[in-house]
């Protein structure tokens, strides 16, 4: 069982990972990341079983810092979408130094 949910979870942080890396656009970006965020967490709770309860614990904080990450993410979305009219990565250079 454990072996399984690892497995599943390092698959679900791999395909995140490839949507941060390959795509374009901010949205499946932003999504990318969120399912990371959830492969880590279904590990968490995978080892919680066997190492202790803090597993669980630290999946109630990463749940509460993905979603603060949801608000803030999604309004620079939205604002640079009214802005540039576009939600691809490449078109624009507004949080560039």
């Amino acid at each position: 069982m454990l072996t399984e949910a690892l497995v599943l979870g390092a698959l679900l942080f791999v395909i995140g990972m490839l949507g941060v890396l390959v795509r374009r656009n901010a949205i499946i970006v932003f999504l990318s990341i969120e399912l990371q965020l959830n492969a880590v967490n279904l590990s968490f709770v995978a080892l919680s079983r066997y190492l202790g309860i803090e597993g669980q614990l630290f999946v109630f904080f990463i749940m509460t810092v993905a979603a603060a990450e949801a608000a803030v993410g999604l309004a620079i979305i939205i604002s640079i979408f009214r802005h540039y009219e576009s939600v691809n990565v490449e078109n624009f250079s507004l949080l560039r130094w």
